[in-house]
């Protein structure tokens, strides 16, 4: 059969606006061309198709074998039917190519084709997303704010592909205007039987370490390391670094001269509040550099209980180590892995003049008292 040039033209038209490999829609036309063969000649024959990219001809053969016995007429011949076509070398157990073009079936071929055809392109870009973003979960992406569909924001990540950007990924106050252009956590790509579904969050950890990771030079080259990261999104998160080098700080690094780096990532994440401490071997110290920026007089880890500690204040820091509504203490109990019980400490202080005199008159009263007695 000659498909003709006009029918390649619109292979490689297909090829240039689907981003498609050749190869790929000639694979899948010639799948159709066996689906529409099968279905027009009624059976369940074994067939080879081959289309040629430089002509535009396409060729369908029908695989037999030679038998004794034909228990299979879509499968196999006898020796004698082999003889009739022109098959006249060949023995019991051969298999022979036969070259079929039926009546009308160029017709039919083409509407069953088209159909199939255009599934198979649509598996075939489903599975080219897939490929190139599965491989590519826990990065960072650009996206365009699309449209909203139901409860879920749709996100466009390129002409082709869009993301879902689920309600409890958001960021809670956080808006998405249409064709506004943000940073997402890509978090799970998956085929579904309308192809993949890709979910993508302004919330998760991940979205913070990658916006450091782009921002601070010294962490994307190994210098700085995150060591711990925990976020109430949108409002406050606390970063835990660490570095092996003592000629940097790893704090310093990750705010920037003037805070210009931490301010940055800040913007982007809508004006979280960050709080970047120092990572530390002992758990004591570490809990008490995660309470930052509340200054602490003293950690005790509560004996009875498993990772749990007791960490004194002086009152004036009370409110600072706690949070607006216990926020400060619930994220360094999170980046820390331990329980936090903040006790109050009162200072202790330098008896005054008035003291000593409250003390000399009960002591005198005193005195008296026992005189009167004798």
């Amino acid at each position: 059969m000659q498909l003709g040039r006009d029918f390649l033209k619109a292979l490689r038209q297909i090829e240039e606006e689907k981003g498609l490999p050749i190869e790929i829609i000639a694979s899948s036309l010639e799948a159709a061309l066996v689906s529409a063969y099968r279905k027009h000649k009624g059976g369940d024959q074994n067939l080879e198709v081959h289309l040629d990219l430089g002509n535009g001809e396409i060729s369908l053969f029908e695989i037999r074998m030679v038998v004794e016995n034909v228990s299979s007429p879509d499968l196999e011949l006898s020796l004698a039917q082999a003889h009739e076509m022109g098959y006249s070398d060949v023995v019991h157990g051969d298999v022979i190519r036969i070259e079929v073009s039926p009546e009308g079936f160029g017709r039919i071929a083409a509407q069953t084709a088209r159909q199939v055809i255009i599934q198979r392109i649509k598996d075939a870009e489903r599975q080219i997303i897939f490929d190139e973003f599965a491989n590519r979960v826990g990065d960072l992406v650009n996206g365009i704010i699309f449209k909203t569909e139901g409860e879920h924001i749709l996100v466009r990540l390129n002409d082709r592909t869009e993301a879902i950007l689920p309600r409890e990924e958001r960021i809670v106050g956080e808006t998405y205007s249409p064709n506004e252009r943000m940073k997402f956590f890509l978090l799970d790509v998956r085929r579904t039987t309308r192809g993949p579904r890709i979910v993508v969050s302004r919330t998760h950890p991940g979205l913070l370490r990658r916006l450091l990771e782009l921002e601070v030079p010294e962490i994307q080259e190994g210098v700085v390391e995150i060591r711990g990261i925990v976020r109430e999104a949108g409002t406050r998160s606390k970063i835990a670094v660490a570095t092996l080098d003592p000629n940097v700080d790893p704090v310093g690094a990750c705010v920037g001269t003037k805070g210009s780096r931490i301010k940055s990532i800040s913007s982007e994440l809508r004006g979280e509040r960050m709080d970047i401490i120092i990572w530390h071997s002992d758990p004591l110290q570490f809990i008490r550099n995660a309470l930052s920026p509340a200054k602490i007089l003293k950690v005790e880890p509560v004996l009875e209980t498993d990772r749990a500690v007791r960490v004194y204040v002086r009152p004036d820091q009370l409110s600072l180590a706690i949070g607006k509504a216990g926020q400060n203490v619930r994220l360094a109990a999170r980046l820390t892995g331990w329980k936090i019980d903040i006790k109050v400490l009162e200072p202790e202080r330098m008896p005054t003049l008035q003291d000593l005199f409250e003390d000399i008159i009960k002591g005198g009263s005193s005195d008296i008292w026992e005189e009167k007695q004798e």
